[in-house]
């Protein structure tokens, strides 16, 4: 006997099929475009509306609207922050997003402190040969794409106002490349005779010297135990979230430690870390203003 039952594909795609065709014609002013909601209505065009509400106190892009950003780069905020990190290996302790957690905790003090800076969102991949991913949870960029993404991100900035775009690495595999990424994209703008310039920044990168203030400053002498942790990056993390260093599960397990420095009390260890940044934020806005007086008087 002839099997007449539709199968259940068929039915979804006709069914489909329908749904489409019972759709209005598009405006003859409004191109027919694919969209994923029931939002069907010709987009209104918002680049020089009057922004409806008052401005939020962030300087993270990603947590501005457009009509916020428009107006901050109006006002004169035309510096912005490209922040790399990297997610790897950090020890039994720390997420492997350490460095990502670092610089949501360093990227609004510095903007602040330069007063005419937004935050682009994180770089949270670094450079490395994806081939040779050894440790579970690092996930790495191949250099070449890791520049290619910075350097879009930098041109994306440009394109849109701003006029110093300053790349920092919180990383030590991040350095270089952003250093070749600055040059690039200089050499190339300069000679388009367009107003705007790149600015690595290694000075950020200067954990040799945070090591030295925490013993000179804070009196904390860590004896190192082999992993890849350390107070005073646990203390900047704990800035941003006590999470981010595990501190419940650590207080349970009797293991809220790091090379042989107590991170308890977390309310002293976070004072610390405020210390810290504050320490950080100084040394790179001072190389930072060091760099965009350099380029004003280069030739």
């Amino acid at each position: 006997m002839l099997d007449t039952r539709v199968p259940a594909l068929l039915v979804i795609t006709l069914g489909f099929a329908s749904a489409v065709l019972a759709q209005p014609p598009a405006s003859p002013s409004q191109p027919p475009r694919p969209v994923a909601s029931v939002n069907t209505q010709p987009r209104v065009d918002v680049a020089d509306m009057p922004r409806p509400i008052e401005m939020r106190d962030t300087l993270w892009i990603e947590d501005l609207t457009m009509l916020e950003v428009r107006d901050l780069v109006k006002a004169g905020k035309t510096t912005a922050l490209i922040l790399t990190g990297g997610i790897e290996e950090n020890g039994p302790y720390l997420t492997t997003g350490k460095h990502n957690n670092v610089l949501r905790a360093m990227g609004d003090p510095i903007a602040r402190a330069l007063g005419n800076a937004l935050i682009a969102p994180i770089v949270t991949l670094e450079p490395g040969n994806p081939e040779r991913t050894r440790m579970p949870g690092t996930v790495l960029l191949s250099p070449d794409t890791f520049k290619a993404v910075v350097s879009d991100m930098a041109v994306s900035l440009k394109t849109q106002g701003f006029k110093h775009i300053v790349l920092l690495g919180d990383n030590g595999g991040n350095v270089r490349p952003l250093g070749e990424v600055a040059e690039a994209l200089n050499t190339k703008w300069k000679a388009a005779g367009i107003d705007a310039r790149a600015y690595s920044i290694p000075e950020y990168y200067n954990y040799g010297e945070v090591e030295q203030f925490e013993q000179s400053a804070l009196g904390i002498h860590e004896k190192m135990e082999g992993l890849h942790d350390d107070y005073y990056i646990s203390a900047i993390i704990a800035v941003h979230d006590p999470n981010g260093v595990r501190m419940p599960e650590r207080l349970k397990a009797g293991k809220f430690a790091i090379n042989g420095v107590s991170l308890a009390p977390i309310e002293k260890t976070v004072e610390n870390g405020r210390k810290i940044i504050a320490f950080r934020t100084e040394k790179t806005v001072t190389a930072i203003k060091k760099a965009l007086d350099a380029a004003k008087s280069a030739p």
